[in-house]
């Protein structure tokens, strides 16, 4: 259904749930751009342990976040919505804490500290897309989804070169960025559980509970693991092949990272917008066909080689991006559509599985790949996104017909914000889903 829509930073910021949960989302992100880029070289430079057990100790938090998914969703389905949000920074915080104060070869609270932070981690995604879905429906929805996935990249970023430029102090201060970023965690929470949004389940009997099922979505949760891969491309393949392949400066892969922010930054929102005349369906296998065809550049980039390679793989990686704008546009936005109310938080978290895995495998398949050369590595991707796009495409939406609640099955009431969009009050005023 073609849909225009005017883009104003007010009403994107009643989306987010009002002022104080966008503040909140900056504070978060900078918080986390300041940390989360460093952590292994907290454990090893502060710390003074090896490389390769804090690594292990950072994928056991990632992986034990993912376990914790089940849980997280059936939490927001009775209802919770700002309150994990919450949660899910104030867990970060207690890893923060334990973080600052584990002793020098103390790898076992080192690991318990990155384990709650990869908690929090991951509950957030699920939690923040089961507000904003809350509080907004249709187009707006995703629309306010993207501005905030723009607002995080824009705090990440900058936390990220506030604490590259603090690096030069050594153990001392990266000890003081993780007091920061504590102290950030803890002020986004406050902000946060400060909106007060929950959404009231109404009592209904199990069988017309019955009705409402959880959309499998195997072909879209199995091609979203491959999907995923684009948003570790600038960071690891990139300066992988840069380094290694073209023997080009790591000035190129902070080029290309930071041209990488400044799009996402500056064109999530319009570029989400410019598409919402499609299906979301449609728009995340195209995504898939962009990141394809980004792939096999980087393939024909790479067989340049000299002084010709480096400036093609930047250039190509603007096409990357794109795709990466694309698929983030609409993949939880597809989600969203497709989850009926009751099982909104269980079906986000399966999602969030989906992606948390596909993050989790990606590095150790790309760095897999790329010894045996550019075709295996680019022409394997490019294959499995295009496959993925595929089994998106033909996936038929056979929950299509219990996307609305029945009458009286969930009533969604934020206290102290603001309804999105009017539509969005008229949906809680007749007990709708929002």
């Amino acid at each position: 259904m073609a849909t225009t829509l005017k883009i104003r930073s007010r009403a994107l910021i009643r989306a987010f749930g009002g002022p104080r949960y966008a503040i909140a989302l900056g504070v978060d992100a900078l918080g986390t751009g300041m940390l989360r880029p460093f952590l292994l070289l907290y454990g090893v430079m502060v710390l003074g342990l090896t490389a390769p057990a804090s690594g292990i100790a950072m994928t056991g938090g990632v992986v034990v976040g993912l376990v914790c998914m089940p849980a997280v969703g059936r939490w927001l389905d009775r209802g919770a919505r700002s309150t994990v949000v919450a949660a899910s920074m104030l867990i970060r915080v207690l890893g923060v804490t334990l973080l600052l104060a584990t002793p020098p070869g103390h790898v076992w609270l080192f690991s318990t500290a990155a384990l709650f932070l990869g908690i929090g981690n991951q509950a957030w995604p699920v939690a923040h897309a089961a507000l904003v879905a809350t509080v907004t429906d249709g187009r707006e929805r995703d629309t306010a989804l993207a501005a905030a996935r723009s607002l995080r990249n824009a705090g990440m970023g900058a936390g990220a070169l506030l604490a590259t430029a603090c690096l030069a102090g050594g153990a001392n201060a990266l000890q003081m960025l993780a007091v920061v970023t504590g102290l950030a965690y803890l002020t986004a929470a406050v902000l946060a559980w400060s909106v007060h949004l929950r959404a009231r389940p109404a009592g209904t009997p199990a069988a017309v509970r019955g009705e409402v099922p959880a959309p499998r979505m195997r072909a879209l949760l199995a091609a979203n693991v491959i999907y995923v891969f684009c948003l570790n491309v600038p960071e690891i393949a990139l300066p992988l092949v840069l380094v290694t392949q073209l023997q080009a400066s790591p000035v190129w892969s902070a080029v290309i990272f930071v041209t990488n922010t400044a799009l996402v930054v500056t064109l999530q929102v319009p570029v989400t917008a410019l598409l919402a005349r499609f299906s979301r369906r449609a728009v995340l296998a195209f995504a898939g066909v962009v990141l394809a065809v980004s792939y096999l550049g980087f393939l024909a980039a790479t067989s340049l080689g000299g002084s010709w390679g480096a400036p093609a793989v930047a250039l190509v990686s603007v096409v990357c991006t794109l795709g990466e704008i694309i698929y983030a546009g609409s993949s939880t936005a597809l989600v969203t559509a497709l989850a009926p109310a009751r099982v909104l938080g269980r079906t986000l978290a399966r999602f969030q599985l989906s992606t948390g895995f596909g993050l989790a495998v990606s590095p150790a398949v790309i760095t897999g790949l790329a010894p045996h050369g550019p075709a295996a590595l680019w022409g394997s991707l490019a294959a499995g996104t295009l496959l993925s796009a595929s089994a998106v495409a033909t996936e038929k939406d056979q929950e299509s017909t219990a996307r609305q609640s029945p009458p009286g099955v969930c009533t969604s009431v934020p206290v102290g914000t603001v309804i999105a969009s009017p539509q969005a009050a008229s949906a809680v005023g007749a007990g709708r889903r929002v």
